[in-house]
């Protein structure tokens, strides 16, 4: 029903942001664009925790895809960038993308010169305007927002390489602003930063955005509403009755039961409306490998002692330990918390950014096969990365959200026996690692080769993804290769440069198992503090070195993770000998990092010296065709008998002695409702809340506000459908009479058309 929905907001935020004006001496082409691309609210299982009871049921705040050009005329050098909310890329996104975009630009845009950070599996199509502009980057830390999750892990990086810096994580924003020098106005801002989206917590079934969502958001309407807050779209409305005048008219208006309306109503109920004049601010994604927004630590949840240092266990249960976000034990406080630490340190890079870009616009792509490939560690020493695999601790899961039972991190023993078949090898691991259960449903899977066994040590193969192949590769892509063939991964590396900004667009996330089996759904990865740290440091000396005075100290490179697919984790050679979390997840075995630095560097070197790399002849593959889908669209809904769509089930209970509510408190109410995957009502609304302005309700907060929750669920019957919409009254809130909203959309069969409903709630008043 939504297969390729997710294509559409990137494309049409790509070609809304091509439409160029004239070109204007020495200055930058830039076009900025955004467009909703929330999924489906209800019944699709969620990424990232691995979850399988994490499916979605309501929206916190809505989705978006987020996109930059930068050209250096209209016929000169350009690239896009998309960031896309709540997400990881993938190759077959970054495939159907360009492919659509072939048929509207010919060339213009290809896998060299389009990265696309992030993904949402379903989302619909939109756009935004252009400037001609200057770009002004901007530095600076962002004070506890993140924490390190695998902190005795960074320890085993030498002595003398963490003396270099003062913390063991990143706490460096590097903020891109975009100002139209014809008006002096600023129309958009990127900023990368560090720092799982992992407020939400693995029990969440709300789509968020999590912290960077929400720092967007902030963002956004803090430009948008007169640089203040969103107040200003408040108290314009506010009134001068007083209290009991406003509650007493409010007692009079009733709910207004359910009534059709058209699939386009809601987005007249938008609060922000997407016209083509809004600024753009997005928070991106850096090397975010070990670094958790949990700030407050890892403790266990039966004795609320700090977890095992080493481990991060309790008493061996790695079920047990579990991060605490600075809201605790409030999930959406924490969310709320991390994402305004960001989003101030924005504001603040925003106001003072000085340093004004100039110099090329340029690019470097390549896909590199990241199976056995060789690496020059030093001139005497060549070594290989290994076929793709996941080690017991990836199984144990971390801190923000534990893993699978009879797992832990950190635990590399391991002996290894071979049997009679070259291809066969058991793996044992001492004390709790893997029990008989989780070893037959390994080999059940495959059983790693030999050759695997020796090349990932000192991980023990739990997984051997890079040699399995049903019912297509779990890996990279298919194949019918024998038995003890190993299947290639065939991965994009990029890097962009703006001046003497230069970014690195580097493979994250990953989709990995295949989900007719449901096993470790939906992780996504990143580099880890070092490796990340490692990686930059190399690929800025090799453009000092090779730039003819073209680059210096002062060219700042950032990397952009979760960037055009997914390889899962990336960590350093010392790491990968504690076999913590990032390590188990690090897929090419311990050179991995050596790898990417390698082929990053020929990248950086082609770039300084301005040769054009001729391509390696490799392709990712297209795997659309061979998909596995077991999510079933809605067959049809109706309401109970004697109801309508929009109808209350439960209208808002007034507080005690038919009062207002205060700033805090949460009217809400509950409406029969259909399954909200019948339209996602994209750039539209499920949820409103509206206050009385003289005889006319007007939308001041929607699904896309902080403070208002849409949640669906079916009744105790499982017949029905019910939308239930909350709101924590926010402070901004002017005193007034107010109502909830709902908008959604039905079909009777799966084949009959959609027919669109709304309703309102009874009035209430805030004080």
């Amino acid at each position: 029903m939504h297969r390729h929905l997710y294509l559409l907001p990137i494309v049409v935020a790509i070609c809304a942001a091509f439409a160029l004006v004239d070109e204007v001496d020495g200055e930058y082409l830039i076009g900025v664009g955004s467009y909703d691309m929330t999924g489906p609210a209800a019944g699709v299982n969620m990424m990232g925790y691995a979850n399988m009871d994490q499916s979605t049921a309501g929206i916190h705040f809505r989705l978006r895809a987020r996109t930059f050009i930068v050209a250096e005329s209209s016929q000169g050098a350009r690239f896009a960038f998309v960031n896309l909310d709540a997400g990881m890329a993938s190759q077959l996104v970054t495939i159907k993308v360009l492919e659509r975009l072939k048929t509207r630009f010919g060339d213009l845009y290809t896998q060299e010169n389009l990265a696309i950070s992030g993904t949402h599996t379903h989302a619909g199509p939109a756009g935004y305007l252009q400037y001609v502009v200057y770009s002004i980057t901007s530095l600076g830390d962002v004070v506890n927002a993140g924490i390190n999750r695998s902190p005795s892990a960074y320890l085993f990086n030498p002595p003398e390489e963490r003396a270099k810096y003062t913390s063991n994580i990143d706490t460096t924003m590097t903020l891109l602003k975009f100002l139209d020098s014809a008006s002096n106005r600023s129309i958009g801002a990127f900023s990368w930063f560090a720092t799982h989206g992992t407020s939400m917590s693995r029990d969440n079934k709300l789509i968020s955005g999590d912290n960077k969502g929400a720092a967007a958001r902030f963002f956004e309407d803090w430009f948008s509403f007169s640089n203040s807050s969103i107040s200003a779209r408040i108290t314009k409305f506010s009134t001068t009755h007083d209290i009991s005048t406003l509650t007493k008219r409010a007692k009079k208006v009733k709910a207004t039961g359910g009534k059709p309306c058209g699939k386009t109503t809601s987005q007249g109920s938008k609060v922000r409306k997407n016209d083509g004049t809004r600024f753009v601010g997005a928070f991106c994604q850096s090397n975010v490998g070990d670094v958790s927004p949990n700030v407050l630590g890892a403790f266990c949840t039966d004795t609320g002692k700090s977890c095992d240092f080493n481990h991060s266990s309790c008493n061996g249960n790695d079920q047990l330990c579990v991060g605490r976000g600075p809201g605790y034990p409030d999930e959406i406080l924490s969310t709320k918390i991390i994402g305004e630490r960001q989003f101030e340190k924005a504001v603040e890079l925003f106001s003072s950014a000085t340093n004004l870009l100039s110099g090329k616009i340029d690019y470097r792509h390549t896909y590199i096969n990241f199976t056995n490939l060789e690496v020059q560690l030093n001139e005497s020493t060549v070594v290989k990365t290994c076929p793709a695999a996941l080690g017991p601790g990836f199984a144990a899961g971390t801190t923000d959200g534990p893993g699978m039972f009879g797992f832990q991190q950190g635990d590399t023993e391991v002996c290894t026996r071979q049997l009679a078949s070259t291809c066969r090898a058991m793996t044992c691991y001492p004390g709790l690692l893997i029990n008989e259960f989780w070893k037959k449903l390994r080999d059940l899977l495959k059983e790693p080769s030999k050759y695997q066994v020796d090349c990932q040590q000192p991980k023990p193969v739990l997984l051997s993804t890079g040699e399995m192949f049903e019912p297509y590769a779990w890996a990279v892509r298919p194949s019918f290769l024998t038995k003890c063939q190993r299947a290639p991964a065939i991965l994009p590396i990029q890097m962009l440069r703006l001046g003497n900004l230069v970014i690195l667009s580097v493979p994250g996330g990953l989709l990995f198992l295949n989900r007719s089996l449901h096993l470790f759904w939906g992780k996504f990865y990143k580099f880890t503090t070092m490796a990340g740290r490692r990686l930059r440091e190399a690929v800025k000396e090799t453009l000092i070195s090779n730039g003819n005075g073209e680059f210096d100290d002062e060219t700042h490179v950032v990397i952009a993770g979760l960037t055009n697919t997914y390889s899962q984790y990336v960590a350093t050679f010392e790491e990968y000998k504690q076999q913590r979390y990032e390590a188990a997840s690090t897929l090419y075995g311990p050179h991995t990092l050596s790898a990417y630095i390698q082929e990053f560097t020929k990248l950086a070197k082609a770039m300084a010296t301005g040769e054009k790399r001729a391509g390696t002849g490799l392709l990712p593959p297209d795997l659309s065709s061979v998909q596995i889908s077991l999510l079933q669209d809605p067959l049809g809904d109706s309401p109970p008998p004697g109801k309508r769509f929009g109808d209350m089930e439960r209208d808002v209970a007034r507080p005690k002695g038919g009062g207002s509510f205060k700033k805090g408190d949460k009217p809400n109410a509950t409406f029969w409702s259909a399954n909200p995957r019948y339209d996602l009502l994209i750039e539209g609304t499920f949820a409103v809340v509206e206050m009385l302005q003289g005889e006319r309700w007007i939308p001041v907060f929607d699904d896309d506000d902080f403070s208002l929750f849409f949640k669906w669920n079916v009744d105790n019957s499982g017949l029905y459908g019910l939308a239930t919409i909350e709101w924590e009254v926010p402070e901004v809130a002017a005193s007034g009479v107010y109502r909830l909203r709902h908008f959604g959309s039905s079909k009777k069969t799966k084949d009959s058309p959609n027919e669109y409903y709304t309703g309102a709630s009874s009035a209430f008043t805030v004080s």
